[in-house]
């Protein structure tokens, strides 16, 4: 069976969206990542993603180490047009980036401005896992006290996150896919702190 661009694309906006609005919980979507065809050249979670959040009205920069073939293909599928790091709204980083890439991606990411806090960027990090990694705490909107989360990710990018994301409304969201299809959301309103052993 074909992934539906719109009844399947629909389905799992609502699992990210629930994602959103409740830091901390994990949405699958093994059942639309079924349904791909071919290899994307990034996981299947992210190109579901990118199927969502990418059209014609924004613009996205891919960091990869097939960052031609990638941007080529999504560019195709959802006619968004490719930025620089700096200007992007939507920034994909995959799991073969060169090391310190999440890190870099984040320092150059744009935070919005005080008139147009919406004018910023969202980072989509392709990571190894959602449990047996970092384990994390979560807390602010969307959460009734704390949430515990686990991220398998291959930097230490919890303190640029905090940096960017001091002045409030100004900041980075973030949506982190895994091997098994998952999705994690980490809007700019979460505080995020590595828990104590």
């Amino acid at each position: 069976m074909k992934l539906d661009m719109v009844h399947d694309i629909q389905a799992a906006y609502r699992k990210l969206i629930d994602s959103m609005s409740k830091p901390g919980t994990i949405s699958d979507l093994s059942e639309e990542a079924g349904k791909l065809e071919q290899f994307q050249g990034c996981l299947p979670a992210t190109y579901i993603a990118a199927q969502m959040l990418l059209d014609t009205e924004v613009t996205f920069k891919v960091v990869s180490e097939r960052e031609g073939e990638v941007t080529h293909l999504l560019s195709q599928s959802t006619y968004a047009k490719e930025a620089a790091l700096e200007e992007a709204d939507f920034i994909f980083v995959l799991r073969d980036a060169a090391p310190g890439y999440v890190y870099s991606a984040l320092e150059a990411a744009k935070i919005g401005e005080l008139m147009d806090p919406h004018c910023s960027a969202t980072l989509i990090i392709e990571a190894e896992g959602l449990s047996c990694g970092t384990k994390l705490e979560l807390s602010g909107p969307g959460i009734q006290t704390t949430a515990k989360v686990e991220i398998q990710a291959a930097e230490d990018w919890i303190d640029i996150r905090a940096e960017r994301n001091a002045e409030f409304p100004l900041g980075l969201d973030l949506i982190f896919t895994d091997t098994s299809h998952r999705i994690l959301a980490l809007p700019r309103t979460t505080q995020v702190v590595k828990e104590e052993i």
